[in-house]
């Protein structure tokens, strides 16, 4: 723990716990009245309708809540996770196991999606994700990193994602059904309707009220997270940057400065701009869909969630002192050390493999013969990435009828560009897990020109 006396943190967080409860109570007790109004009987298991599953998970929930307002270490055990499974979902919450994981499960969402999207399987999907933040919130670690006041909002927009992720799913599935069916959208059906005066002034009016009321909420509850003045004697461990620029920060772990704060966002605002011409798809304008544009949905979550959100929920809540990776129910250690010998392609290839030092030129060589050596030493980086962005594009026409479509329909600048900018975006996780699992540095290192890659 941080120092946390058992009892004390529990009896500190038990009316919080137990306010949590009844809000997870209210919340499914309004959607089964919900529900019982519209007179929904969707029929989950034999004669029980959906709104009395949700009055049960409300009496559930009800019935927690004096376990969590108690702050008795022995009653509240009984709504905590057990000890082996916190270290379970620390091994899980592990960079591989995590990052690997992640594209797991949005590929199985994306294939199951038609079942995914579906009210009540979401409905459970979010109390499961709830539940598990009330249960997860009786280890001191865990509700240290949560109750981080930088971290609050970010908890936050991670539930938020997920819903806005289901919502534009669940229209695109909706929609898809309706084209199949030989229907327009359900967007075309509103091309008549324009929102104007009064009713979207009304409805942005609405909206700022209700949005100032909820950061009056937010101030008076939550404590700015305002620390000591900064001092070059004494600097956080760890200083991490703000949450938007976690990514970026993560992604210098990975890549030299130049790489990860330059090129790389550059690539980034450089493909968006990219889109509307490399995209030739006509259909899918105005109105959610994924079949009909399942490649550009893909690499869309694919680039957002994995290659950015990824990195964000990395550098928050797994990242600790001395940027080491802790899990969520583990003890921030500043002492803790984690000696890694980083190494190079090069090293790798001449030292490891070959038994041999990697070459070096002499000391009164010339200019040509230096770099002629330094070539030759970063010889297999080189080709290995000249394999990489040269040959990968057309082994994809070659062997695959998708990619090979793309190219008669894009041609081949198009085409070509738009490979680049997907291989890059795919070295980046490669990269990530070739550094966690053979602590490789660079695939290309000169630092004689300070040119690592």
């Amino acid at each position: 723990m941080h120092g946390h006396n058992e009892a004390l943190f529990l009896e500190e967080i038990s009316s919080f716990l137990g306010l949590y409860y009844l809000f997870l109570a209210a919340l499914n007790a309004g959607a089964a009245f919900y529900l019982w109004r519209r007179g929904r009987g969707i029929r989950l298991i034999g004669p029980i309708r959906s709104f009395h599953c949700w009055l049960l998970l409300a009496l559930l929930f009800t019935m927690i809540a004096p376990l969590a307002f108690s702050g008795d270490p022995q009653v509240m055990r009984w709504i905590s996770l057990p000890p082996s499974v916190r270290d379970f979902i620390d091994w899980l919450m592990g960079p591989v196991v995590y990052s690997v994981g992640t594209v797991a499960v949005l590929t199985v969402l994306f294939v199951g999606r038609r079942f995914f999207v579906k009210p009540t399987v979401a409905w459970l999907m979010l109390n499961g994700a709830l539940l598990f933040m009330g249960l997860a919130m009786t280890d001191p670690d865990f509700a240290d990193i949560v109750r981080k006041p930088d971290n609050v909002p970010i908890v936050g927009l991670i539930y938020l994602l997920g819903y806005f992720t289901w919502l534009g799913a669940y229209l695109a599935v909706e929609n898809d059904k309706r084209i199949q069916q030989g229907l327009p959208p359900k967007e075309k059906e509103l091309d008549e309707k324009v929102l104007v005066w009064p009713d979207l002034v009304y409805t942005e009016l609405i909206c700022m009220i209700a949005v100032t009321a909820l950061l009056f909420v937010w101030a008076i509850c939550i404590k700015a997270p305002l620390e000591e003045p900064a001092s070059a004697v004494k600097t956080p461990n760890p200083s991490k940057a703000p949450w938007y620029f976690l990514g970026l920060q993560e992604m210098l772990v990975y890549y030299d400065p130049w790489m990860a704060g330059v090129v790389l966002p550059s690539l980034i605002i450089f493909g968006l701009m990219a889109i509307p011409y490399l995209d030739f798809n006509k259909k899918g304008n105005g109105y959610y869909t994924i079949d009909e544009r399942k490649f550009s949905y893909i690499v869309f979550q694919f680039g957002f969630i994995v290659l950015w959100v990824t990195l964000i929920v990395l550098g928050t809540f797994l990242r600790g002192p001395n940027w080491n990776f802790f899990g969520p129910f583990e003890t921030w250690d500043p002492h803790k050390v984690e000696a890694l010998n980083n190494v190079d392609l090069s090293e790798f290839f001449w030292v490891r493999w070959l038994q041999r030092a990697r070459p070096r030129p002499p000391e009164d060589a010339g200019m040509l013969i230096k770099v002629g050596v330094i070539l030759i030493r970063e010889l297999p980086g080189i080709l290995l990435l000249i394999g990489y962005f040269a040959i990968t594009p057309a082994a994809m026409v070659v062997w695959s009828r998708f990619f090979r479509e793309l190219f008669k329909k894009m041609g081949l600048f198009r085409y070509m560009t738009m490979m680049f900018l997907l291989q890059v975006m795919l070295l980046l996780p490669v990269k990530m897990v070739c550094r966690w699992s053979f602590n490789l540095k660079y695939f290309i290192a000169i630092p004689e020109w300070m040119l690592n890659f």
